[in-house]
């Protein structure tokens, strides 16, 4: 189970995204521009914004914003020039770390990433170090108490053109897919009845870390720190944790 979705189950459970509502829409905005400049400002002719979109609504940005973003993304209102940027790198145990960077001062967001590095004890590599170890993945994630039984749910989740259902610890199933079925599997889920938690592309580790509480407490530390930075959309980790340590993870304050 891939790192990036053991971190979101355990902000979840520490609410960490009702504290951070407003850097939350930030950094959503900057996922919307990004989306509408590359694509245009049609959902429907662009997947890429109709997923960013969708995010937004599920963490109730209001849609003043997101109209707001898309213009700024297609050029109809000054203040979208951002630019792409990734990171590489490696946490305690060797974990592999790839962070993704929206900004408008390059300079800065590479000095800000590189000393939270520093700190926490990781260090970046070089360009295609970790890369190579992600691929990228639709991942969905299910509360188990919202849907069918795991036969019932993975046979709807097949039928959209999913690879695999996971447990992803006592509250969640877990279900991957290739990028070209993420909106087919979205839409069997819907004609089930089924609302998942989370629906998002994402660079999903090909392998994994695993760690013990003390090295997991560690790299936690250094993604929650990348993920406060304001330039940072997406940090991506192939870390896993015994399902025991997360339990203890998850209700630590």
């Amino acid at each position: 189970m891939s790192g990036h979705s053991k971190w979101s189950t355990i902000k979840r459970k520490k609410g960490k995204e009702d504290a951070k509502k407003g850097q939350i829409f930030s950094k959503l905005s900057q996922k919307i521009i990004m989306a509408a400049r590359e694509g245009g400002g049609d959902p429907a002719a662009n997947s890429a914004l109709a997923n960013a979109i969708e995010a937004a609504k599920s963490q109730s940005m209001p849609m003043e914003n997101i109209k707001r973003a898309i213009a700024r993304g297609t050029g109809e209102l000054g203040g979208g020039e951002l630019e792409h940027m990734s990171f590489e790198g490696y946490g305690e145990g060797g974990v592999a770390l790839m962070v993704e960077v929206l900004t408008d001062n390059k300079n800065r967001a590479a000095s800000e990433v590189r000393y939270v590095f520093n700190k926490r004890g990781g260090r970046l590599g070089e360009v295609g170090s970790v890369s190579w170890i992600f691929e990228k993945k639709g991942v969905f994630l299910v509360r188990k108490e919202d849907s069918q039984d795991e036969d019932e749910l993975l046979a709807i989740a097949l039928e959209g053109g999913a690879d695999d259902l996971d447990s992803e610890g006592e509250d969640y199933w877990e279900i991957t897919c290739d990028v070209e079925h993420f909106n087919d599997v979205k839409k069997a889920l819907a004609s089930a009845g089924i609302e998942p938690e989370s629906a998002e592309l994402t660079m999903f580790p090909k392998t994994t870390v695993t760690l013990d509480k003390d090295s997991a407490k560690k790299v936690l530390r250094l993604i929650e720190e990348l993920e406060d930075l304001q330039d940072v959309s997406d940090v991506y980790s192939n870390f896993d944790v015994p399902e025991e340590v997360l339990k203890e993870l998850s209700s630590a304050s």
